[in-house]
């Protein structure tokens, strides 16, 4: 499994990601221009959060008392909502591919 990820880049840097974004939609439109720069917002508070749990791992120890208990990193979670939010937002762009235009129905 490290090794598929290893051959997979997923870090594609916030400016190809904005320059794509913005060549496909509608930028007249500030409510599209806005989504992009929420999207991207969530991107890197995302890998913020990735890089923390790869420092820190995936589990921490919490120890209350005299009992230790090993839990998954609290930001695990909170990684799993940002995933959500920017699926969402993924969802929601109106992309335009020359004169066609995509819905959030194309993106499923």
């Amino acid at each position: 499994m490290e090794c598929l990820t290893r051959k997979l880049r997923i870090d594609v840097g916030i400016d190809k990601i904005k320059d794509y974004l913005m060549s496909r939609i509608d930028q007249t439109n500030p409510v599209e221009v806005e989504k992009v720069g929420r999207y991207l917002k969530h991107i890197e508070i995302y890998r913020r959060m990735d890089r923390t749990i790869k420092k820190e791992g995936v589990s921490v120890t919490t120890k209350n008392g005299s009992q230790t208990f090993i839990k998954a990193h609290p930001l695990l979670r909170e990684m799993n909502r940002v995933n959500s939010a920017i699926i969402n937002i993924e969802q929601s762009f109106n992309l335009e591919d020359g004169n066609k235009k995509f819905s959030a129905k194309d993106l499923i």
